[in-house]
């Protein structure tokens, strides 16, 4: 059986379904019809989730569904896992299958993670995991023009939106120009650190996305389970035409989305946003 919730549970009688509120309504009958039971009981789910019960709250159990709708484990299993895979729900280990949150949806362009997640109304908090000065792989120290023996800032951070881990960076900032960044206030926004304390604006960045799924401490430290889908950043940025950064992020897939209008041959451009479940910031 899949876990449930247990004491968050929403309990569900035959033929009704009591709301958190404490009213009850008839619940939507599965019949036999062309639409496969499972696409049914979908349809039914997602409508109890965003009209009733709302993020972060346990969905009916396993058992009470079947009795509710007549239909059989399989078909409860096939309908749950097809809106995990759509991003409405998601599964907690040991503890349920819950409604997950919406994605956060955002512009590419170059706001900090901080001023990203206010804008949305969401609160920007960091875990920082690691800073200490090294000699950054070869391609970090190419991008950020280090030279033979130029040393960098490594800066590994956690960032969450509302107390929920959104992304892991892990950003490489030359020592030059940033003298004793490993003593500063690293837990906001390091571009408005960057303008504040080193009078170096960030005004240009070159950004390329890929796929990957969570793995090992990846995993862990977005509290995601494994194999989930990530979307992952590259961005080098520039203050004047300086490299000041080099940073990959990874954003749970299931908490952010990107968005982006395309225009067609012969207009001016695309614009691109991104989104929480997050948007695409950097630093």
């Amino acid at each position: 059986m899949l876990p449930t919730g247990t004491d968050q549970t929403v309990p569900i009688s035959p033929a009704r379904v009591e709301a958190p509120d404490g009213e009850v309504a008839m619940a939507r009958s599965i019949s036999d019809g062309p639409r496969p039971k499972h696409v049914q009981l979908s349809d039914v789910l997602a409508d109890l989730a965003v009209t009733e019960l709302g993020p972060d709250a346990a969905i009916p159990s396993e058992r009470d569904l079947m009795a509710t709708y007549g239909v059989s484990r399989a078909t409860v299993r096939r309908a749950i896992e097809s809106l995990i895979a759509e991003g409405l729900l998601h599964r907690i280990q040991g503890k349920g299958t819950f409604v997950a949150r919406p994605r956060v949806e955002s512009h590419l362009h170059l706001a900090s993670f901080s001023q990203d997640m206010r804008s949305r109304g969401l609160a920007p908090s960091t875990r920082l995991m690691r800073v200490d000065e090294e000699r950054p792989p070869t391609e970090v120290a190419k991008a950020l023009r280090l030279g033979s023996r130029g040393t960098a800032w490594r800066i590994d951070r956690v960032r969450l939106a509302d107390d929920q881990p959104m992304a892991i960076e892990q950003g490489w900032y030359p020592c030059s120009p940033l003298p004793d960044l490993d003593t500063q206030d690293l837990s906001g926004s390091l571009y408005t650190l960057f303008a504040t304390r080193y009078d170096l604006v960030i005004d240009a960045a070159e950004q390329t996305l890929w796929g990957e799924s969570a793995e090992g401490a990846t995993a862990r430290r977005l509290e995601a389970p494994v194999h989930t889908p990530l979307l992952v950043f590259r961005r080098v940025s520039s203050a004047a035409g300086r490299p000041l950064e080099y940073v990959v992020s990874r954003y749970r897939g299931d908490r952010y989305q990107l968005h982006m209008t395309l225009a067609g041959p012969g207009t001016t451009g695309s614009t691109s946003r991104n989104s929480p479940s997050g948007r695409k910031k950097t630093s």
